[in-house]
């Protein structure tokens, strides 16, 4: 059993100015996926131009930022925000949905598709592989919050959280969603489209694998306490949200499409 570090949120401060962990996470995901992308553009059938990168990855801040947070007011907490919306825009208090997230993303892929004339999955996956990073870096802000931890548990690498009221040694879920969303997921999806693949076939790859980590995480992760368990004892918001994931990812990876590059 572990006691966690209780490293402090705040990064630091430049006067009244406090820099939080989570946020430079944000932005360490957003400066990698750019990097990554202008390596990407070296490839000679990837089809993109370095300015190209700068400018989705602006179109991807925003979906992120707006999507993730309006995510967690209507899947997470419905009630309270409507009845003080005010307080939608205290983001500064926490609260962000990865499945909002990722609506936000798709419209922003889909708004930035219809300016450049590419096609909705032409540019999702060219982005897929960028974002597993930001994903992990994501997990570690969590971490350092000590925020979104697991079950109770008495396995050897189980930690206590100073968060936890009850004080109990729990899975480090966090980190477990650090390694699967952020390495894992990042390993599979570069290699993956390391070479040219038919279109739709890099996003069903991130879909699927994204979200059977998150479905199986969710099985040793404390569920909201506003929400508890949906159904059966066990099922979760997370585990519902992900599982269209898993469905259309296997469709997009194993239905028939003309013989044409995501580049194309």
């Amino acid at each position: 059993m572990y006691l966690h570090p209780n490293i402090d949120p705040v990064a630091f401060s430049i006067g009244p100015l406090k820099v939080h962990w989570y946020g430079l996470m944000y932005l360490l995901g957003f400066f990698a996926g750019y990097w990554l992308g202008v390596w990407r553009t070296r490839k000679p059938w990837c089809g993109w131009k370095k300015d190209e990168v700068a400018d989705v990855m602006i179109y991807i801040l925003f979906g992120v930022l707006l999507g993730g947070r309006l995510g967690y007011v209507f899947f997470y907490k419905p009630g309270d925000y409507l009845a003080d919306p005010l307080h939608i825009l205290y983001v500064w208090q926490g609260g962000m949905a990865f499945h909002g997230a990722l609506i936000g993303v798709i419209l922003a892929m889909w708004f930035f598709g219809r300016r450049t004339g590419r096609s909705f999955f032409a540019v999702a996956d060219f982005v897929a592989p960028l974002t597993p990073i930001g994903l992990g870096a994501g997990r570690v802000g969590n971490f350092i919050n000590q925020e979104l931890w697991g079950k109770v548990s008495d396995l050897p690498w189980a930690m206590v959280f100073r968060t936890d009221p009850l004080n109990q040694p729990r899975h480090p879920s966090m980190l477990y969603e650090a390694l699967f969303e952020g390495v894992v997921l990042f390993l599979v999806l570069w290699f993956y489209s390391s070479r040219p693949r038919a279109v739709g076939r890099v996003s069903g790859m991130f879909l699927t694998c994204y979200g059977l980590f998150r479905f199986i995480v969710e099985f040793v992760r404390e569920p909201d306490a506003h929400l508890g368990y949906l159904a059966l004892g066990w099922v979760t918001m997370g585990q519902v949200l992900s599982l269209p994931m898993i469905l259309f990812g296997l469709w997009l990876l194993f239905r028939a499409v003309p013989e044409r590059t995501s580049a194309a």
